[in-house]
């Protein structure tokens, strides 16, 4: 076949081809792109290459991986190239010299080929840019803690500034992946255990990383969470309906509301059938009926596991093209399965052509969007612009990925998401003029850091070389809170080593001390090198180690014993949950994480965290969250009681909020209306405060089971000590949508409660209303929030 390069000659664009003229529109710019490829040139646009940046500014290097095939790249490029996997993420570099690395890679590619195609370079940055000397902002389980979604969009709206400024397009974050055991190693990773604040809080991260020009990728598409006992790649036993009312709502959400541009498959199967096979997920539900125009991107080596793992495929061919025919456009992160195998396969037949152009048609239309075939395009990223030089001992250092503006961010973050679980008044903590430091986490630099940290994903690798960004330990935030205290530090015993040597020492230090604070919790790693993290699934939801007998112990000291917390996941506390004095749980904060628990601990900060997962009252009883229905919940006819000893949504303030006056417009609406609750919440203490108003509906009557309570709204509300302020809040009839027992969504006529409330188990106020009319079928295009209006502002007196 004879492939012609089609050119447009115009005075303005002399001899501009006509895919890289702006003036056309993207779909006739790459239709005549495509056109003019050969078939080894479109199947290249087709997969990445994962790679690691120059520590001295040259060019990248292919990263070689126990999945991995040799690269080489002098071979590839002619061809042309899709992606670049991690140039950032793959090995400790000065930011400056990253781009200027990447900016040598992306000329060198586009030299190459004859189309001037550079490519996508991606990147992780679940909390952060994933790269040395970047801001670590807390995990996204922070994120639902903060119950705030337009502080996640400011956040990740800073994070797309700094990878757009080194020259990255795509990040492979947020994660939607809905908490349903909590045994999963990845829980610090999701945003919670519920599918409204996942999609909420997940939705805002999108709309951030987008509106910097950054692609963001929704991950795990879909399933993931919901695997048999919380062990990571298992099986999915999930039927319909919880994937399409529970699973499959964030990912809705991020689609219409957000804007991504990217999705990338779930490693796991699903009743038998691997999400990067699956066909009617990949392109009838999520192309088809939601209208999703991106691309959708393998999860690492997901595509070579449909033979490897799932036996789906008998060959790399086979691999590729089932994928290919589900709807996966780009293999990641390098070639594999859609190289030479593909190429073959297409040649003799076994996989149509027409599968390869609808994929390049997706993957040419994103990077036509974003700049990368323009006529004017260049490799040199913003951050470089201005440089003059490309002399790498000059820019050394001038890149700066960590700004006090980031790291202010960060704190504010970190305080809003820290959750005051119980407080017996000793809290905040007067002056004490003995503190007894004790626990694995209590010096521990990194206990604040999640797995996809650059320190903890990256940086255990290369044990020489420092963290990069200032991460104090809580010892050093305390120190600096409380001056004047003698502060005694003793470990206790490790995160899982199961020490209890100097457990004698530990209660020594606490008994002489007018207060003790226990900081336990976990270690972040991968695949067994930490506690919490991917590859790090446990058994039961005790405390690891012996870190439960370390607290039993101070508890019997006699001192007042505050819990905290540093975790990536909620554990059973035992004694502690009515021992202890106070208890206070961050999950993994980030670089400014010691900070703002400091700041809680001595009252500089009043916390205002809601828990966007249940903390169990038994180390044995997931899988549970509070999306319950009826047989979910305690009984007589089982002696295994799930109730939560903290509940969802559940958190204390060091002041106090009264709820009053509750009005409903009508108590009757039609299934295609709403109705309006108004009600006031007034600061009765003594100090300003945040409350998080949450709104959950109970359904009595179903044609389906249903939770006995579900959260359909949220907002929070900042109050000065002694003011008012009247909420209303309209609540659309979509919002009591559920998959009826034909697999469509339905709003049902019939009464339901609207449960204002404080936390899943703390209604404060409830509304009774009926919906009537006739059954209403309802889709992906529902009313997804119910809106809420803050009033007039009143000073009491």
């Amino acid at each position: 076949m004879t492939h012609n390069v089609a050119v447009e000659t115009t005075p303005e664009t002399p001899q501009t081809p006509l895919w890289n003229d702006s003036a056309h529109d993207t779909d006739t710019r790459v239709s005549a792109l495509i056109e003019a490829m050969t078939l080894d040139e479109k199947i290249a646009q087709l997969y990445g290459v994962w790679v690691g940046a120059s520590a001295e500014g040259g060019e990248v290097a292919p990263h070689q991986h126990d999945m991995d095939d040799a690269v080489d790249l002098d071979a590839l490029l002619p061809a042309g190239l899709g992606q670049l996997t991690r140039p950032f993420g793959t090995a400790p570099v000065d930011p400056a010299l990253g781009a200027l690395s990447l900016m040598r890679t992306q000329a060198r590619i586009a030299a190459a080929n004859r189309f001037g195609i550079p490519a996508v370079a991606h990147e992780e940055c679940l909390a952060g840019f994933a790269t040395w000397q970047a801001t670590a902002y807390p995990v996204p389980l922070s994120w639902g803690a903060s119950f705030d979604p337009g502080l996640i969009r400011r956040m990740a709206a800073a994070i797309g500034r700094d990878m757009r400024a080194v020259g990255v397009h795509q990040g492979l974050a947020p994660v939607l992946d809905v908490v349903r055991d909590a045994r999963w190693g990845r829980v610090e990773e999701t945003i919670g255990e519920d599918p409204y604040l996942v999609g909420s809080i997940g939705t805002a991260y999108v709309q951030g990383l987008e509106s910097a020009g950054i692609v963001a990728t929704l991950k795990h598409f879909v399933g993931y969470s919901a695997s048999r006992a919380g062990r990571n790649l298992a099986p999915v036993s999930a039927g319909p309906r919880e994937l399409a009312d529970v699973l499959l709502p964030p990912f809705e959400m991020a689609v219409r509301e957000g804007g991504a541009r990217s999705v990338m498959h779930a490693y796991t199967d699903t009743d038998g059938l691997p999400s990067a096979a699956d066909e009617a997920l990949l392109t009838g539900l999520l192309r088809d009926t939601w209208g999703f125009e991106g691309t959708v991107v393998a999860d690492y080596f997901g595509i070579a596991f449909l033979r490897i793992l799932h036996g789906l495929a008998g060959d790399w061919a086979d691999a590729a093209g089932t994928a290919l025919q589900a709807g996966v456009d780009v293999e990641l992160p390098t070639v594999k399965t859609f190289g030479a195998p593909l190429a073959k396969a297409v040649r003799a037949g076994r996989v149509p052509e027409a599968l390869i152009d609808r994929a390049l048609r997706r993957v040419l239309a994103q990077k036509t969007r974003l700049g990368l075939l323009d006529r004017d395009w260049s490799p040199v990223p913003p951050a470089l612009a201005g440089a003059g030089t490309d002399d790498p001992d000059t820019l050394r250092g001038t890149v700066d990925l960590d700004s006090p503006a980031n790291r202010e961010l960060a704190r504010t973050i970190a305080e809003e998401a820290v959750v005051l679980l119980r407080n017996d008044g000793i809290l905040p903590l007067a002056a004490p003029s003995r503190i007894a430091l004790v626990g694995p986490n209590a010096e521990a630099a990194t206990a604040v850091l999640g797995c996809y940290s650059f320190p903890q994903h990256v940086g255990v690798h290369h044990p020489g070389t420092p963290a990069g960004i200032a991460l104090p330990t809580l010892r050093e935030s305390l120190g600096l809170e409380f001056p004047d205290a003698e502060l005694t530090v003793a470990r206790g015993t490790g995160i899982d080593d199961g020490d209890t040597a100097h457990l004698a020492e530990a209660v020594a230090a606490a008994r002489d001390a007018d207060v003790v604070v226990a900081v336990l919790g976990d270690r972040a790693g991968l695949f067994g090198r930490g506690t919490s993290g991917e590859g790090c699934d446990v058994e039961s939801l005790a405390l690891p180690g012996a870190q439960q007998q370390l607290l039993d112990a101070l508890l019997d000291s006699g001192t007042p014993v505050v819990t905290v917390l540093l975790s990536g996941r909620p554990y059973a506390l035992g004694r502690a949950v009515e021992e202890s004095a106070a208890i206070v749980q961050s999950f993994f904060p980030g670089a400014e994480g010691t900070p703002a628990l400091a700041g809680v601990l001595s009252g500089r900060v009043n916390p205002s965290g809601r828990l966007p997962v249940s903390v169990p009252h038994g180390t044995g009883t997931q899988p549970s969250t509070y999306l319950g229905a009826r047989l979910a919940q305690a009984s007589e006819v089982s002696n295994v009681d799930p109730t939560a000893a903290f509940p969802f949504g559940h958190g204390l303030s060091y002041t106090r909020f009264v709820w009053s006056d509750l009005t409903v417009d009508a108590d009757t609406a039609p299934t295609d209306g709403e109705v309006t609750l108004a009600f006031t919440v007034r600061n009765a203490g003594e100090r300003p405060g945040a409350e998080v108003v949450q709104l959950y509906l109970h359904d009595p009557v179903a044609s389906v089971v249903q939770p006995v309570q579900r959260l359909v709204g949220f907002t929070r509300v900042v109050l000065r000590a002694g003011e008012s302020r009247r909420i209303r809040v309209t609540v659309p009839a979509d919002l009591a949508s559920f998959t009826g027992r034909d697999g469509r969504r339905v709003v049902e006529p019939g009464e339901l409660e609207l449960r204002l409330s404080a936390s899943s188990a703390d209604a404060r106020l409830t509304a009774r209303v009926t919906l009537h009319g006739p059954l209403r079928h309802v889709d992906h295009t529902r009313r997804f929030h119910a809106l809420f209006e803050e009033g007039a502002v009143a000073a009491t007196a």
